[in-house]
């Protein structure tokens, strides 16, 4: 999903809504397009949330769908508010790709994250962002953008203290325990911070240990974020060194779900996992 800055995860839900509209009203994507002389591309795009749909356009949509009053004065509540500006919109520097990542995950109910080198970015401290965050941009990114990266980062956490509960279930592969990023005071601080975090009730940490050997994501870090409505369904997100990957076909969405079940089946006990951690953090 790339394009335009902003809450994706509105834009989303009013693409699956509108394809549920065309479906229901018995049209195929040809035949409604034919209708309101577009191209059958711009009705495909905007079914994919490849673009954002204009007024007019969706006027269009909701007429040529025999949409009720209601659902047209909700749709149209839904498309006003899909352009709204989140607090990441304030950073105009980061990439489109990243702010749509923080748009999803500031909405998310849960999210399922496998972590292989890394710790993932929700339960970092903040000197252990830094450090991760100075070696994958320097030399390319001044100082200031070092530290408007690890703001944004700190921001992102506030996600845990939401009043609807947010959940993360993170599986951490236990070489990065013994990753020492930013020096084994920071290390020591940064397991001791997810011994912290792993006691709250929304937080859950399992350690895969080296002994599993081989498992069904031993290449791939990534994270499953699921949403609390039922148009959103779950997309799967992989970071790479130059760009980021979304997920959302539900076969492929489904198979990284149930490699995710095999990880969190195979991995220690959360009660053994920090236990693990605290041995590391006593190491250093």
């Amino acid at each position: 999903m790339a394009g335009e800055r902003g809450p994706t995860l509105r834009r989303r839900r009013l693409a699956a809504e509108l394809r549920v509209l065309r479906e229901r009203a018995d049209f195929t994507g040809e035949q409604a397009a034919k209708r309101l002389n577009w191209s059958v591309s711009k009705v495909s795009r905007i079914e994919t949330c490849q673009v954002g749909v204009k007024a007019r356009d969706l006027s269009a949509l909701l007429d040529l769908y025999g949409a009720s009053a209601v659902k047209q004065e909700e749709l149209r509540q839904l498309a006003r508010t899909a352009t709204r500006r989140g607090w990441w919109d304030t950073y105009e520097s980061i990439p489109t790709e990243y702010a749509n990542y923080i748009s999803l995950e500031s909405e998310a109910s849960s999210i399922r994250c496998f972590s292989q080198g890394l710790i993932h970015g929700l339960l970092q401290t903040e000197d252990y962002a830094r450090a991760v965050i100075k070696a994958a941009l320097a030399p390319f990114a001044p100082s200031t953008e070092i530290d408007r990266r690890v703001e944004i980062r700190l921001t992102r956490q506030k996600v845990l203290d939401r009043d609807n509960v947010f959940n993360i279930w993170m599986v951490l592969d236990e070489a990065a325990l013994h990753r020492v990023v930013g020096g084994p005071e920071v290390m020591k601080r940064q397991c001791e911070f997810l011994i912290q975090q792993s006691q709250l009730p929304n937080v859950t940490i399992q350690v895969l240990t080296s002994a599993v050997g081989a498992h069904p994501a031993a290449t791939t870090p990534f994270s499953i974020l699921a949403f609390p409505e039922v148009y959103d369904p779950d997309v799967v997100y992989i970071e790479t060194l130059t760009s980021n990957l979304w997920i959302e076909d539900d076969g492929d969405v489904h198979r990284h779900s149930v490699a995710f079940d095999q990880l969190r089946a195979v991995a220690v006990s959360p009660d053994e996992s920090a236990e693990l951690i605290s041995q590391a953090a006593r190491r250093l």
